[in-house]
């Protein structure tokens, strides 16, 4: 093939990954790059993934999707962050709040100001400076754009993941993507390369291509089973390694962000839809078998089963190559990372994006899938660190999972993270780590790590200043976050412009 031809890009599987992958690469891939999906109606998708963080919206945007018309299409709702509930001792709460936590002065971050006052006494919980936290517990989202004095507030959503999948799929074919139905019996290599040269049906159809992207999910049919990428095991980090899923009917109010409730032996997720709660529990089988986590999971919902309960079993971790070959592994297939911080979808939307980045118009340099395969490689560590400091740091005393968690060794990585801030309130964001300064420091916080100084330059603000500083902080959030809509009503009225459009 020569450069600038034709160029066919295979996906294999459909789901959230495989019709993410499809819609933006017809979006983005220029004309010559013939794009065809190959799924079976036959084989289920594993459907989590359904809480989001705020980069989905940038996904959105970039497709040209309209909001309302996207939340209207899977029952979608807005998420200001995650309650985790539980995690540092039982009956103790916080969040991690979107958004940035209070605002520095000059070049010392706000948390430096309010490590000091907290060092003196009179410091509120940092919930008091955050605007989401403030407006998800009182069920305000964002309504119209800010005033010129107030800041913008990031969010994200929550969504019937199945329901996304087929919306994409409804607008990657509009812009010329095929499929075809049928499962994969056998996969044909280029003799001279290497490469996967094509698929075949199992009605004896054969779809050749230049590239294949696998979102086969956890069976890595091509990354894995053909080329023998090779996975790296975090289990000994991370040890949960069961799931239950069951959707349950509305309940409990429309939550403006995901709850994570700890349990015995793992945690629960409960996600708001507009027409039902997505729930979950994720354990370590080696403390809580599959019967009982089930109970727990059936005792601890809003609303009546909507579904039975079904099981999920994995490892985390991640493929040592997500790009190996002329193959690139997608959602599952490249790894997992369980849903604690939401980042599934983060993922599937980061790795096709990169993809874009570096996409080929022919055979491509092993260079250029070195450099992606790097940049793989430090995202998904520094989730996994992230991951890890929640488990690490429970206060949890007297149960066996979580005290082999908090005495089990950590990534070098992570331990320098937190013993900087412990010692001296010091993060450094490096290169393109998913998690802020504040998002690390709101689960450091409320987990029970507390800085012991501050930056030396905060000292320079006398007492009096400090106090009048945070107590600003504290009353604009109040006060922003009055003027916000109803998160029920915001979605009431998305309903009502959508009917108006079809009207």
């Amino acid at each position: 093939m020569s450069a600038g031809s034709d160029f066919d890009i295979v996906i294999v599987g459909g789901g959230t990954a495989g019709w993410m992958s499809a819609a933006a690469l017809a979006r983005f891939a220029p004309r010559a790059h013939r794009i065809a999906l190959v799924e079976s109606e036959a084989i289920g998708t594993v459907g989590v993934g359904e809480a989001t963080i705020p980069a989905i919206r940038v996904f959105n945007d970039a497709l040209g999707i309209d909001e309302a018309e996207f939340l209207q299409a899977t029952s979608g709702s807005l998420k200001l962050g995650i309650a985790f509930e539980g995690w540092r001792e039982p009956g103790h709460d916080y969040m991690h709040a979107f958004g940035p936590i209070g605002r520095p002065i000059g070049l010392v971050h706000f948390k430096d100001h309010w490590a000091r006052a907290n060092a003196l006494g009179f410091a509120r919980p940092l919930a008091h400076y955050s605007v989401n936290e403030v407006a998800g517990r009182t069920m305000r989202v964002p309504g119209k754009r800010p005033s010129a004095t107030q800041s913008e507030v990031p969010f994200a959503y929550h969504f019937d993941a199945g329901l996304y999948a087929g919306f994409l799929r409804e607008y990657a074919e509009a812009r010329e993507v095929s499929r075809h139905e049928g499962t994969v019996s056998a996969v044909e290599r280029d003799a001279e390369s290497g490469d996967i040269a094509a698929i075949v049906l199992a009605d004896g159809r054969k779809i050749a291509g230049d590239f294949f992207i696998d979102c086969t999910g956890f069976r890595g049919l091509l990354i894995e089973q053909e080329l023998s990428a090779g996975y790296e095991d975090w289990t000994h980090w991370l040890p949960c390694d069961r799931a239950i899923a069951v959707p349950c009917s509305p309940g409990g109010g429309l939550l403006p962000y995901t709850r994570s409730i700890a349990r015995k032996a793992g945690w629960q997720w409960r996600i708001p839809l507009q027409h039902r709660i997505g729930n979950g529990i994720v354990y370590c089988s080696e403390f809580m078998d599959d019967d009982e986590a089930a109970q727990v999971l059936l005792a601890n919902l809003d609303g009546a089963p909507q579904a039975d309960p079904r099981p999920l079993c994995f490892a985390t971790g991640k493929r040592r190559k997500l790009w190996e070959r002329n193959c690139l592994a997608v959602g599952l297939s490249s790894g997992f990372m369980e849903p604690l911080e939401s980042t599934s979808i983060h993922l599937i939307q980061s790795t096709i994006t990169r993809f874009l980045t570096m996409l080929p118009r022919g055979p491509v340099d092993a260079s250029v899938r070195d450099e992606f395969n790097r940049m793989a490689d430090f995202e998904f560590a520094r989730i996994r660190d992230f991951l890890i400091l929640h488990y690490k740091a429970n206060g949890r005393t007297g149960e066996p999972f979580w005290d082999r968690c908090r005495d089990m060794d950590i990534p070098e990585t992570l331990a320098s993270k937190i013993d900087q801030f412990r010692s001296s309130g010091v993060f450094r964001q490096v290169h393109e780590e998913l998690f802020t300064e504040d998002a690390w420091l709101q689960v450091m916080v409320g987990q029970g790590i507390f800085p012991q100084s501050w930056n030396a330059m905060a000292d320079d603000l006398d007492e009096a200043k400090l106090r009048e500083f945070l107590g600003v902080i504290e009353q604009s959030t109040l006060d922003q976050v009055r003027t916000m809509p109803m998160h029920i009503d915001v979605l009431a009225a998305v309903a009502g412009q959508r009917q108006g459009h079809a009207a």
